[in-house]
């Protein structure tokens, strides 16, 4: 008999449905098995170093993955966010109850946001290469044709990681965010593939081109509807807003 305790998994769908994944990835089955979260994965949401650090959740969902052969870092960031709402669902229930300002009256009410309402955004993979995380886009006003990729988590980290870096170096307030993630999404601009000459493009584009590019990107990436409906009971405002996202989303009134 096994003394190994068997703790209880489902399996949760991806937003992309595993198509832009090599052929021999495990996720491109567009599946995923998770544990339902245990009194053990509560630690890591006590851990004040990781929340300091601004990746709790990340650990968090990273420890939930049942396959050893799934590395965190590769998912697609639509991906990251679906099996986040997936396990926040498994481990607390469909209802979080969170804090929202009103926009327009600037007042605080409690809200109860449905998670099992929150779904994929619309999107068709027919038509896009399978098995490979590459898209082609031409820039309306330059008339120059660029290759891009989704971001995955690593991608996001490295990002995040440089945007870091020149924040030490250089005391500025002017932050380098949107070119700092188009120069790690673009492969290459009219079929030259060089790390150079892509920052070079990206640090002279178009106002109109980056823009663009940046709407067409997020008609390709999969990803979820973290949105929500909201009315405020003060000023009877209506809006379409973000579902907020701390460490609070998974450990209902916590007090970390």
């Amino acid at each position: 008999m096994s003394s190994e305790v068997q703790y209880p998994t489902e399996i949760v769908d991806l937003p992309s449905k595993g198509w832009y994944y090599p052929e021999s990835h495990p996720l491109a089955s567009g599946q995923i098995e998770i544990y339902y979260m245990t009194a053990k994965h509560e630690d890591i949401l006590t851990s004040r170093n990781l929340i300091q650090r601004g990746v709790v959740i990340d650990k968090l969902v990273e420890a939930l993955i049942v396959s050893k052969d799934i590395k965190y870092e590769d998912l697609l960031v639509g991906d990251k966010n679906g099996l986040m709402v997936a396990a926040r669902i498994m481990g607390y229930g469909k209802d979080y109850n969170t804090t929202i300002e009103c926009p327009a009256c600037e007042q605080s009410t409690s809200h109860t946001i449905n998670l099992e309402e929150i779904g994929n955004k619309e999107l068709t993979f027919s038509d896009k290469n399978k098995n490979k995380n590459e898209f082609e886009f031409k820039l309306p006003f330059s008339k120059r044709t660029i290759t891009f990729q989704l971001l995955s988590h690593k991608d996001e980290r490295a990002v995040q990681a440089d945007l870091d870096a020149v924040k030490k170096m250089v005391k500025s307030e002017i932050t380098a965010d949107v070119t700092t993630r188009m120069k790690k999404s673009i492969l290459s601009v009219d079929g030259v593939r060089d790390g150079k000459a892509v920052r070079e493009f990206v640090d002279s584009m178009l106002a109109r081109d980056a823009q663009a590019f940046r709407e067409y990107a997020r008609t390709v990436n999969p990803d979820i509807d973290l949105t929500f409906d909201f009315e405020c009971p003060s000023c009877g405002h209506r809006a379409r807003l973000e579902v907020p996202i701390d460490v609070n989303f998974f450990w209902p009134n916590s007090s970390v």
